[in-house]
């Protein structure tokens, strides 16, 4: 009972948006999970001495990354550790800190970089610049509380629809064009094994962020840094 009466927020949440999920209300989440997956895949070619050549979006929940160079291993690998790796941080910081506007405007600030420099197709271009400018205009205008809600839904959906994907994409449907089945055409391996190896490792993600995420000196409000504010204003005066 006392977890429940401490965490109940971050459960309503989770039993929305698995409420919500084949419903057109979340349509815009599921495209920035999408907008994720396809940034870690520019990423990780960064990092690895790559570049991005294009990034995009469709209107059916699909999108690519077109990269030059780098490590192809660990650019085919990104897309759902690195989504599910941004999950985790964005739900953390929200849970375990107060720096939820200066995250949510970093956020807005790079999808308006990203679409920029990476984003040429109308479809993407358009999401990625309301959802950017969006980010940004929350940052400046609203308080502590609308941050911090923003961040732990595209946190939970993010980290919770990872794994679901993995097992949609390379496991239930082991046949498709996926990121295990190119790993498994470039490096050798069945797809289902770089499914599973995927899945385990987003379930210990997952299961880590969850739990640390969540701990007992973790029950953070949403609003509280908006009326500890006002609570060392009023006593300044």
């Amino acid at each position: 009972m006392h977890f429940l009466k401490g965490h109940w927020q971050l459960l309503l949440l989770i039993t929305v948006i698995f409420l919500l999920w084949t419903t057109p209300v979340v349509l815009p989440l599921k495209f920035m999970i999408v907008y994720l997956h396809e940034l870690s895949h520019g990423l990780a070619a960064l990092l690895t001495g790559g570049s991005i050549v294009e990034i995009s979006l469709s209107p059916q929940q699909g999108g690519h990354a077109i990269t030059r160079g780098g490590s192809r291993f660990l650019i085919l690998s990104a897309g759902y550790v690195g989504s599910l790796v941004i999950g985790a941080g964005l739900l953390t910081i929200a849970l375990r800190s107060e720096a939820d506007r200066f995250v949510v405007g970093l956020f807005g600030a790079v999808t308006l970089l990203v679409t920029g420099l990476y984003i040429r197709d109308l479809f993407p271009l358009a999401f990625c610049t309301l959802t950017g400018g969006g980010l940004l205009a929350m940052a400046r205008y609203l308080g502590h509380g609308a941050n911090d809600l923003t961040l732990r839904i595209i946190g939970l959906a993010s980290l919770l629809y990872v794994p679901y994907d993995i097992f949609d994409d390379t496991i239930a449907r082991s046949g498709e064009r996926s990121d295990a089945f190119l790993l498994s055409e470039e490096f050798g391996g069945p797809v289902m094994f770089w499914g599973g190896l995927w899945l385990v490792l987003s379930l210990a993600v997952v299961f880590l962020c969850l739990r640390y995420g969540i701990g007992p000196d973790s029950n953070i409000p949403l609003g509280r840094f908006s009326r500890t504010k006002e609570q060392r204003s009023s006593r300044s005066g």
